[in-house]
């Protein structure tokens, strides 16, 4: 063949090949035209029972309207209806069903079927007393079933044993079983625990023990909704006998100290909220805490107490304040809080509370003025806070730099930052998820530079030198660059990609190279996806999900094969070996680098590259300087925080620092030698801690401005928060004259009546700094000739 027809060959199938991998990736310009809300919260708090990935759960202690009603709080519930009222005794907080019937539910629950097919997982827990009378050698204790032989799960009795039967696409309509030895069941309170982890193991517990483990392999992909059974089998042939205290239905594995803490609860159901005090809360926590915190805190919080009163807490707030009641709990008509926004005296000088505002507010006081909580932080409620929940997570630039060396071991840091939009500052950082759009440049670039890490790829390095394509291990790769188990639905679009290079006559290094090129472009890849599993409310992160989580806030990059190995195998659940993991990561040098980017961002130190103050004003600045400021910084915090591991809290008055000779000179100091040199500063009063670092300094602008100045260390430093001043008040600042310093124009603030009630909360902080000039120069005698104190 001609070298002209192998290049045009060459150049269609390379064309038809990149057209597949768009179809394929289904590219990202979609996932950034939506705002995507990833509801997973991490691991739950500890309480008497585990309720991470709880799905449907049942207590006997009651029948409302002929049905058991599902306490899980997961979207629509599952209640069970109850078929013969007459075969069932009620009795202290159990169920024993006397003659043959069952419990079924009123309809198909999606939820469980949903949440099992993204988990691949799951957890079947009960507490039960079996009757010595099965009246049948197999019986149904709860399953299910789509009415027919075809059950998804089953727990059933047989004879002297349980069995637990699981249906995967490796199982067709019937279900592989595991099932305990011997005669472990009896006329006894028992605890049976079924459980199964996506990776196929399966085990079953008795009394908190683990009885018998194997693999029920295959996907669950194709389990639809079913009805929930318990008591019989679906076409009610399997009855089973016995009490019942207990079932419990996750969409997740439950680890072994999971279930031995359930045994250990017992059976007991947790007490019951009245509806109208939990909804009353929910109320407080979803509008009237980000009011408060945004309306009305301003004036009324610990520091200020504008006519006495203190909105941040419950127990100041029923105090109330000089004029009296601030808030009757039950009465809104007696709570001046409420007068007072009635009539639009408050909040004084801003804008009014809207009419749906003032309802609310007196809807929750009238509902007992339930609080959530302790004291009302601003900060986390903010000020026209965004949706509560975790936003789905893009790559930042490092991010992606980082995760395509760590999971294809391809540099392409300097294309990557040449080619990708730069990630801007939003609230402070540039890895603020709800700021990591994606738009048309972000597609360009992600694909430009798949395309060329799949040229420079060792394929044998990561896919070894199988000849022949069937050899691709598309599951191992894929686990490799997504971060986590592939679908089965993924593994058929990957293959479909190697199987169009082979149609297009490509080799297996091809193959690889544009199945990794395909990759690289997933959602999946770019942004860090967590599952959306049930009804859009709060769900745990998954194994996997959760070693991402760590590893990106450590290293800033994705899990190592130890951390996913840890993942795999189900154990980052266990405290004690997250804490492990946590350890053995931060003394990795990533974890190093990883914290000076958050130095970086947190003190905005990029902007010390445009520094350019006026010549007139500043004739001793050199350029250069700027570039040693924010060395100096980077340098004290990896010493204090790392080599010397101090407090954080040193961060505000270590005496060192490291200062090139120009920036020593620039101090007043003598210099120690070329380079970054450290600096005792226990003899030097004017300096030491962070707060005195040229780099920190020139956050208030060459005018040195004391407000913000002040508004860094309150928000930035203490994580407090203060409103923004009214739209009518000019906030023109007000320069420095003869007799009049920056620290006088401050303390005129302060003490003013319509000034002080914000101000007072930050610019007392930073009066100690007055002597330092806008670029961080020291002097006690300002431009003016004013004393500086």
């Amino acid at each position: 063949m001609g070298r002209s027809k192998q290049v045009r060959n060459r150049a269609a199938f390379s064309s038809r090949l990149r057209k597949a991998i768009r179809l394929v990736a289904a590219s990202a310009a979609w996932i950034g035209c939506i705002q995507v809300i990833s509801t997973n919260t991490g691991m739950a708090q500890e309480s008497p029972r585990v309720r991470n990935g709880l799905v449907a759960l049942y207590y006997f202690d009651s029948v409302v309207d002929g049905s058991v009603p599902d306490r899980s709080g997961l979207g629509d519930p599952a209640d069970l209806k109850l078929g013969e009222p007459e075969a069932v005794r009620w009795k202290s907080g159990s169920l024993t069903l006397t003659q043959p019937t069952r419990l079924r539910s009123r309809d198909r629950p999606a939820k469980i079927s949903d949440f099992v097919r993204v988990s691949g997982e799951l957890s079947v827990e009960v507490w039960i007393e079996p009757s010595v009378e099965l009246g049948s050698a197999q019986a149904s204790i709860v399953a299910m079933s789509n009415g027919t032989d075809q059950r998804n799960f089953a727990l059933i009795q047989d004879d002297g044993r349980f069995q637990a039967g699981f249906r995967t696409s490796q199982t067709g309509s019937d279900k592989a079983s595991i099932s305990t030895l011997g005669a472990t069941a009896g006329p006894a309170p028992t605890h049976l625990v079924f459980t199964r982890d996506r990776s196929g193991r399966a085990r079953m517990y008795l009394d908190g023990k683990i009885v018998v483990e194997r693999i029920l392999a295959g996907s669950v992909l194709d389990w639809e909704k079913t009805t929930l059974t318990i008591g019989n089998g679906p076409r009610g042939k399997l009855p089973w006998l016995g009490t019942y205290h207990l079932v419990a239905i996750y969409g997740r594995d439950l680890l072994a100290d999971e279930v031995a803490r359930n045994f250990r609860a017992g059976v007991a159901p947790p007490p019951t909220r009245s509806s109208s005090v939990s909804g009353n809360v929910e109320l407080f926590e979803s509008q009237i805490a980000p009011l408060l915190a945004s309306r009305c805190m301003d004036c009324h919080d610990s520091a200020v107490r504008q006519g006495g009163l203190d909105l941040s807490r419950r127990e100041t707030a029923l105090a109330g304040g000089d004029h009296g009641n601030a808030i009757v709990p039950g009465n809104a008509k007696a709570s001046l809080v409420w007068l007072m926004s009635m009539s639009d005296a408050m909040p004084q000088n801003r804008i009014p509370l809207t009419i749906e505002e003032k309802e609310s507010l007196g809807k929750w006081i009238d509902g007992g003025a339930n609080w959530s909580g302790g004291t009302l932080d601003p900060r986390v409620y903010g000020r026209g806070s965004r949706e509560v929940g975790n936003w789905i997570r893009r790559l930042t630039v490092s991010e992606y730099v980082a995760t395509i060396r760590s999971s294809t071991g391809v540099d392409i840091s300097e294309e990557a930052n040449s080619v990708l939009p730069a990630d801007l500052r939003a609230d402070g950082f540039k890895n603020t998820a709800y700021n990591l759009t994606v738009d048309l440049g972000h597609v360009e670039a992600y694909a430009r530079l798949a395309a060329i890490v799949a040229r420079k790829l060792n394929v044998e390095n990561l896919a070894g030198a199988g000849p022949d394509l069937a050899d691709i291990r598309v599951e191992e790769i894929g686990e490799r660059i997504l971060r986590g188990p592939l679908t089965e639905q993924e593994i058929g679009e990957y293959r479909l990609l190697a199987e169009a290079v082979e149609s297009s006559g490509g080799t297996f290094q091809d193959a690889v190279r544009y199945v990794v090129e395909a990759m690289l472009q997933s959602p999946r890849f770019l942004y860090r996806i967590e599952q959306q599993k049930g009804d859009g409310t709060s769900w745990p992160a998954d194994a996997h999900e959760l070693a991402a989580r760590l590893s990106y806030i450590v290293w800033g990059a994705p899990p190592d094969a130890v951390l996913s190995e840890a993942a795999a195998a189900g154990v980052l659940y266990d405290i004690e070996e997250l804490r492990r993991q946590a350890r053995r990561m931060l003394s990795d040098s990533r974890a190093v680098a990883r914290s000076v980017e958050f130095i970086e961002q947190w003190l905005d130190l990029d902007r010390m590259d445009n520094l350019r103050p006026d010549r007139e004003h500043f004739p001793m600045w050199d350029p250069r300087l700027a570039s040693d400021m924010r060395s100096e910084t980077v340098a004290f915090f990896e010493t204090l925080v790392w080599k010397e591991k101090r407090p954080l809290a040193h961060l505000l008055n270590a005496q060192f620092s490291y200062l090139t000779p120009r920036l020593a000179k620039y101090y007043g100091l003598s210099p120690k030698g070329q380079g970054l040199r450290r600096h005792d500063l226990s003899e030097v009063p004017s300096r030491g801690g962070i707060l005195t670092h040229g780099a920190v300094l020139t956050i208030g602008g060459t005018e040195a401005s004391m407000v913000t100045r002040g508004l860094f260390v309150l928000k930035d430093l203490l994580f407090g928060e203060v409103g923004s001043p009214p739209p009518s008040l000019d906030t023109s600042p007000v320069a420095p004259s003869p007799g009049l310093s920056h620290r006088d124009i401050a303390m005129g603030r302060v003490e003013s009546e319509a000034c002080g009630g914000c101000h007072a909360k930050f610019e007392p902080l930073v009066y100690g700094l007055e002597r330092f000039d806008g670029l961080g120069s020291y002097r006690e005698i300002d431009e003016h000739g004013n004393n500086l104190r």
